[in-house]
């Protein structure tokens, strides 16, 4: 039961991470947000992990695990959140995103001898059109205007990080207990949000009732939550079948659009979410 209801609770959490990314954007400066973000949910796993009495990751191990949520929490929305602060649209940013599953694919038939079937490569295929689908109104749009070239390559730096993040919990670090594990590597992500927050200048937290309830619902449903299954299915099954319920955050993200900001939905947006799933349901199957 929980394999089944796993990937479901992922999905719908993570893809709320795009209406609190727009929710907070006029509450606080987003790497001074992120990095709150994941210092507190770090607290979360680590007290869970002491009431526990799992074992911490070994000393020798740290410097990985802090290498793996640098990469898979901090850069990866680190970067991404800067790329569309430079005027990366969003439509774009949520398309490079969905290379991450057929990234994560060939990097884990190379390294890990995972090898995707026919029908998996065609299910990845197909999110990645749907993702094309439900974003295309905001493709359209970004089409008329110039996007820095310094936003694109911090969209495929944020791409790269999540993909190395992920394939990083296939390795021995997999041997520790996810609660200590996460913890660590949420401090890992916390140490890049931080470093960017201080070189980029970063000042701005209006300390509003919106800014801390965004900041509780993210540090518990997204971080603790949502990369805790994440990183526990990875674990458990092929990297390329698990990082394809990615395909489906974006036409998701349309439809909370839809529901709590008001944002028309096209037809080849809904078009766009039924062939996403078609794809997802299609990369998970062997």
């Amino acid at each position: 039961m929980t394999h089944a209801i796993a990937p479901i609770l992922f999905i719908l959490v993570w893809s709320t991470g795009f209406v609190v990314a727009r929710a907070v954007a006029p509450e606080a400066d987003p790497n001074l947000f992120l990095t709150a973000r994941f210092l507190c949910a770090a607290a979360v796993l680590a007290l869970l992990a002491r009431r526990a009495g799992v074992a911490w990751p070994w000393l020798r191990d740290l410097p990985r695990h802090l290498l793996a949520g640098g990469l898979l929490h901090g850069l990866y929305l680190g970067a991404g959140y800067w790329a569309v602060a430079q005027g990366l649209p969003a439509a774009i940013m949520a398309l490079a995103g969905a290379l991450q599953p057929p990234a994560t694919a060939v990097l884990a038939q190379l390294f890990f001898g995972e090898r995707p079937s026919p029908r998996s490569w065609l299910g990845m295929a197909l999110g990645l059109g749907g993702v094309a689908l439900a974003v295309a109104p905001g493709l359209a749009r970004a089409g008329a205007e110039p996007v820095p070239v310094s936003a694109i390559l911090a969209a495929l730096v944020s791409v790269a990080g999540i993909t190395a993040g992920t394939l990083f919990q296939k390795t021995s670090l997999a041997r520790c207990d996810l609660r200590g594990a996460g913890a660590v590597q949420l401090l890992g992500g916390a140490l890049v949000v931080a470093a960017l927050a201080l070189i980029l200048g970063e000042s701005h937290w209006s300390g509003s009732a919106v800014l801390w309830l965004n900041l509780g619902y993210a540090a518990l449903a997204l971080s603790v939550g949502g990369a805790t299954l994440l990183v526990w299915m990875v674990r458990r099954g092929e990297a390329a079948a698990v990082t394809a319920l990615l395909f489906l955050a974006p036409p998701l993200a349309a439809v909370q659009a839809y529901l709590f900001f008001g944002q028309a939905l096209s037809g080849a947006q809904w078009a766009g979410f039924g062939v996403a799933l078609a794809g997802v349901f299609l990369a998970g199957r062997r």
